[in-house]
């Protein structure tokens, strides 16, 4: 989730009397009450069932929905009138393109475009909660009235690298700013904008600029020397206007003006993009902070997140530190020993091997030692057969040569490691192969598979920080920034402040939980967002009657009997109900046995006809093999499972067990508290009608996985008015797709007609076997949505659900509020009263920002939601 430093969250699409309130009682479950009900916006439906009371009537919906059947065991499925059906898309799609009702706060905005979504805009601001301020890594900026010109760009030969891009345009002002560019300094964005204050003396000019090659420029001798010319043609394309952006800042103009918002960025990038290694919109190098490594040939760099946005304050740069992995600049040889973990290089690799460092190098640039001139090549493959046994033929067609007789003949070097595998470059057609030991990795090069659980735990290790070693950090990435001795940017007339946005917030009061009423502690109301199980029990304890234990520790191999003991004594104490034996024999087993030992305790439960209804698994000693264990239990076996970590494990802590409790409770279907202004019916847009909660997100696979499927997971809760049982549904869709596919979807089949069915409709229709009851509402939280898919999702997925709902009953259609939540963004708040925080030196859960940083006119807020521990929390966008 991308962050935006203000919008994309809370796109519920109605209103309702209530709203500009956060209730203390329905924030901190990541929410905050901000989301609205729909009781005057789309979807507006008739009264809930008899049992409930009608809404006010000022508020009240003027289409009844028809009563839940009595004898019914499900939603009642009524074909839907053809127009109704038919129309459902296009009534979605217009309301969701309806022009904002003016709130009673502000004035309404003009639409400047009727073809864009527009989402709802900020009924009010919250008052709940007691006020203080924070800090923002906001840095404000000023913008002076400026002719602002966008050319386009076209370089020939055309070239795919924005570094190489950016040096031929680099080399081009050099050479002509004086003389044809009417001493601009103009600001590029490594593609096919170039953006300067002020007209340049042309609307259209071509350039030739002639490049050193980078790979022989180091040489003295002429005939190795290269030189490569590009023609550059500059085309007069647009003039922004940054009157228009004044105006959406101001709140008079609805569309915000993104071109604009892009020169000024650029121009803020420029200077950075040409000093350090660029991802995305991060930029880093070891000159900003230290390097380590994590192991396995990589090490991480530090740097910094970097992006212009508008706030209500007007423009901010928000500026986050980062860090990201690089390869190791060190030779083939060195990387081998590394991420294979042997030193022994004198036998060949397996196949196994080969194909892992295969796989890692892919892509990857060598500098080649043995030239009389620096020269680079990609890696594009590793030959299958050692060096010693390659051969290919010379240039004369006829002389057959072995790469290593080569390497002897021509540049006098024997080769020492022959019996690994040569580097691959060129192409398929006409490989070249080199000795590993005779290339170095460039540095600067991005890692881009996934790290591994051990080089995560490094680099997280290494990156945490405190937040007020962060904020300082931060501090020290603006000060080597120095925009105001950026020639670029004061002649574009942009001025950074240099110090960071003091914003208003508010702390809400933590929610009353409830547990079980036979504990000594009924109740608690956490502080600075924990608490304990100490004297209480949960609310609704499981029932555990067949389990077991399988041990992959070698080095705790024998506690496993004496671990179950304290965890079953545990479990029972704290309310639920748990067998005392297993079910079958507790085991140990090997670590590269855990396919079988699962498929044995398999095999032995049902064969007693003892279903297991938990599997106790103590980790192997090595880290890895939890997402197998994991696969293994719960999609291939269908078994409930807990894993351990040995070392924890065995330290018998009882704030462990009570954990480990906790976890279980839930899953074997018990619930460990509730709200108990859930019990009280005092939610508001919760508690008054039965209302169902989903929780959406798709997971995308790893950097690399070009065919893998993207999976979706949708979450709906199965109780009301606890809302604290969860059913979950996933689905496989295509590639990297964000928008879910499966939410609804119909099947024509050659007996039953039209079929119904997607994840949706499956949770609705278990909500009301559960409940007795239908929804009322629904409130329908995304994440996982980047601001450019923010219009897409909302109209596609908005559409599905409410397919949905009129698949299961002509016309059917509860109020629905859509709301974004992201993670993924590069705010951070900081406290500006030392005691005012938390115990790691964080702001407080429950600490909300909706002004100052917030989007001009969407409705979005900042929460944060929970207690931290060690480090800097990551608030949600909301």
């Amino acid at each position: 989730m991308s962050g935006r430093g203000g919008g994309g969250g809370g796109r519920g699409r109605g209103r309702d009397s209530g709203r500009g309130q956060l209730s203390p009682s329905s924030t901190r479950g990541g929410g905050g009450g901000r989301g609205r009900d729909s009781r005057r916006g789309r979807g507006s439906s008739g009264p809930p069932p008899s049992s409930h009371p009608p809404p006010p009537s000022q508020v009240a919906p003027t289409q009844p929905t028809p009563s839940v059947p009595a004898t019914s065991t499900a939603l009642a499925y009524q074909p839907s009138s053809s127009s109704g059906a038919e129309s459902l898309s296009r009534e979605v799609s217009q309301k969701l393109t309806l022009e904002p009702q003016a709130s009673t706060t502000a004035p309404p905005i003009p639409p400047s475009s009727s073809k864009a979504i527009r989402f709802p805009p900020r009924p009010g601001l919250g008052t709940v909660g007691r006020k203080c301020r924070v800090r923002a890594n906001h840095f404000l900026v000023n913008v002076a009235d400026n002719d602002l010109h966008h050319y386009d760009v076209s370089i020939t030969p055309e070239i795919t690298s924005k570094r190489v891009n950016r040096i031929i345009m680099e080399q081009l002002i050099t050479s002509y700013k004086e003389s044809h560019l009417g001493h601009r300094c103009p600001a590029y964005d490594g593609r096919k904008s170039l953006y300067t204050a002020g007209a340049l003396p042309f609307d259209s000019k071509e350039f030739v600029v002639q490049l050193i090659d980078e790979d022989r420029g180091h040489s003295s001798s002429s005939s190795a020397r290269k030189e490569r010319k590009f023609k550059v043609a500059i085309k007069l394309a647009s003039k922004p206007d940054l009157h228009y952006l004044q105006e959406f800042l101001r709140r008079r103009h609805y569309e915000c003006p993104q071109e604009t918002i892009q020169v000024l960025d650029v121009v803020l990038r420029a200077k950075p993009s040409e000093n350090y290694t660029v991802v995305g919109r991060s930029f880093f190098s070891p000159q900003l902070g230290r390097k380590g490594e994590l192991g396995n040939g990589i090490e991480y760099w530090m740097g910094y997140y970097q992006s212009l946005r508008p706030i209500q304050m007007g423009l901010s740069l928000n500026i986050d530190v980062s860090a990201r992995s690089f390869y190791e600049p060190i030779l083939v040889t060195d990387f081998v020993v590394k991420h294979l973990r042997h030193a022994n290089l004198s036998k060949p690799l397996s196949d196994q091997d080969r194909i892992k460092v295969k796989k890692a190098l892919k892509g990857v640039k060598v500098e080649l030692s043995h030239m009389e001139y620096a020269k680079t090549c990609k890696i594009v493959s590793i030959s299958r057969e050692p060096i010693s046994q390659l051969t290919f033929t010379l240039d004369d067609k006829r002389t057959n040569v072995s790469v290593v007789q080569y390497f002897r003949d021509k540049y006098n070097i024997v080769v020492k490691y022959a019996s690994l595998p040569a580097l691959q470059c060129g192409s398929e057609a006409k490989p070249v192969y080199l000795p590993m030991e005779l290339c170095r990795i460039v540095g600067g090069q991005r890692y881009t598979k996934k790290l591994n659980e051990q080089q995560v735990r490094v680099l997280l290790k290494a990156t945490c920080q405190r937040p007020h070693d962060r904020e300082e950090n931060i501090h020290r990435m603006v000060r080597i920034n120095n925009f105001q001795g950026d020639e670029r940017v004061n002649e574009f007339g942009i001025q950074v402040q240099n110090e960071p946005a003091l914003v208003d917030a508010r702390v809400l009061p933590p929610p009353k939980l409830k547990y079980h009423d036979s504990g000594r502690e009924r109740s608690v109301n956490p502080g600075l967002g924990a608490w304990n199980m100490i004297n209480k029990k949960m609310v609704n304890g499981g029932k555990v009657d067949f389990w077991t234990c399988v041990n992959f520790s070698l080095q705790y191999a024998n506690m496993s009997e004496d671990f179950c003991k304290e965890l079953v004594k545990m479990c029972n104490s704290k309310g639920m109900v748990f067998c005392q034996t297993a079910s079958i024999r507790i085991r140990s087993s090997r670590p590269d046995r855990i396919d079988q030992a699962l498929s044995d305790v398999y095999k032995e439960s049902t064969g007693l006809k003892r279903p297991l209804q938990l599997l106790i698994i103590i980790l192997p000693d090595q880290i890895g093999s939890y997402g197998k264990i994991k696969r293994i239990c719960e999609t291939e076996l269908g078994i409930v499972s807990q894993c351990c970590r040995p070392e924890p494990a065995a330290k018998f802590s009882i704030q462990y067990f009570e954990n480990l409790a906790l976890k279980i409770n839930v899953k074997v279907g018990g619930r460990n508290t509730v709200l108990d202004d859930a019990i009280q019916r005092r939610i508001p847009l919760v508690s008054d009608y039965p209302t169902i909660i989903f929780g959406a997100d798709v997971t995308h696979p790893q950097p690399g996985e070009d065919s893998t499927s993207s999976i979706a997971a949708v979450v709906a809760s199965m109780d009301w008015p606890e809302v604290t049982k969860y059913r979950g549904v996933v689905s496989a869709q295509p590639h990297r797709e964000e928008i879910i596919q499966d939410l609804y979807k119909t099947v024509q089949d050659p007996q039953k007609g039209v079929v119904h069915s997607g994840m949706i409709r499956e949770l609705l229709v278990a909500f009301f076997k559960s409940t007795g009851q239908k929804p009322y509402r629904i409130i329908f939280y995304r994440d996982g949505v980047s601001e450019g898919q923010f219009s897409q999702v909302l109209l596609y997925e908005m559409d599905a659900i409410r397919k949905a709902c009129a698949s299961l009953q002509e016309g059917y259609m509860p109020r629905v509020t859509f709301v974004v939540v992201q993670k993924r963004h590069h705010t951070r708040l900081f406290p500006t009263d030392r005691s005012q925080t938390d115990r790691s030196g964080n702001i407080q859960a429950g600490t909300v920002v909706d002004t100052s940083i917030c989007h001009p006119t969407e409705f979005d807020f900042y929460l944060n939601s929970h207690a931290g521990i060690q480090c800097l929390l990551h608030i949600m966008l909301i």
